[in-house]
């Protein structure tokens, strides 16, 4: 039996956070590698090998191979594709190509789950500022975990800042989650909306905090083999995620290696950037 709150979201004891942590520490390291490890010339598919290894190394599970019928440890999401790439051989990674990088993995039974976008080498500067403004989006969201908020002040703030960037799609149709004993849980998580709405934070809740960002149109549609989706103006997306757990001492980002200090104290210098 796991704790819920009155609507319905799980709450984690300080020793299950524990478990939350070692599972998102999973899914940084790997993440970190697959950072490391990308260069032209490369396949999507060769990255899904290099996860795989790294997840089952570490004693945990990709959470990712056969959900729903995904086929692999990763979504690999490449240049006009937003989310839920499948991992193929078919096209090598191109110089000025970017591509965003999903991964899950099962600890003892809980959940990591987080995303970067990496540009594969010298990208149009254009791709650079789009990563830069989706990470930072990620980061206000993730900010405000505190107790006492509610959950659409992360979507606000998050819409917040990509508008005050310039002219970006949000994709409405996505957005991040609960998580803890499952990947996916209640509630959705808006990357849009109005601030004060929904449930309260309360110490013990984790969420996935994932916005996607795209250079052109917010519009999208999902590929024949019903997992891909792409932008319909065939311009370029970002996706960056953490899964973030509310604490009294603020946000603990579980996926994050640091556990989100450094980014986290950056903008607590300045609260006006919190909003």
């Amino acid at each position: 039996m796991f704790k819920k709150n009155k609507h319905g979201i799980q709450i984690k004891t300080p020793e299950q956070l524990e478990k939350m942590r070692a599972a998102g520490l999973v899914v940084g390291r790997t993440l970190q590698l697959l950072r490391e490890s990308v260069r032209p010339g490369m396949t999507p598919l060769d990255l899904d090998g290099i996860a795989e290894k790294a997840i089952r190394d570490e004693g945990a599970i990709p959470s990712f191979k056969g959900y729903q019928g995904f086929p692999a440890t990763i979504c690999a999401s490449v240049n006009h594709e937003v989310v839920h790439g499948i991992p193929g051989n078919r096209r090598a990674l191109q110089e000025g190509d970017i591509i965003s990088i999903d991964c899950g993995a099962i600890l003892d039974g809980w959940h990591g789950d987080a995303a970067v976008t990496v540009p594969i080498g010298e990208v149009d500067p254009k791709l650079t500022e789009l990563m830069r403004v989706t990470e930072e989006a990620m980061w206000r969201g993730i900010a405000v975990l505190t107790v006492g908020r509610h959950l659409s002040d992360i979507g606000h703030a998050v819409e917040k800042y990509v508008r005050s960037q310039g002219r970006y799609g949000i994709p409405q149709e996505y957005g991040g989650h609960g998580i803890g004993t499952e990947m996916h849980m209640d509630p959705w998580v808006a990357n849009h909306g109005k601030p004060g709405r929904g449930p309260r934070f309360e110490p013990g809740m984790c969420f996935a905090v994932e916005p996607m960002v795209n250079l052109g149109t917010d519009r999208t549609k999902v590929l024949a083999d019903d997992w891909t989706v792409v932008t319909v103006d065939g311009k370029s997306s970002a996706h960056f995620e953490h899964s973030v757990a509310v604490t009294d001492d603020g946000p603990l980002v579980l996926t994050a290696l640091d556990g989100g200090a450094e980014r986290l104290a950056d903008l607590a210098k300045d609260p006006e950037q919190v909003t």
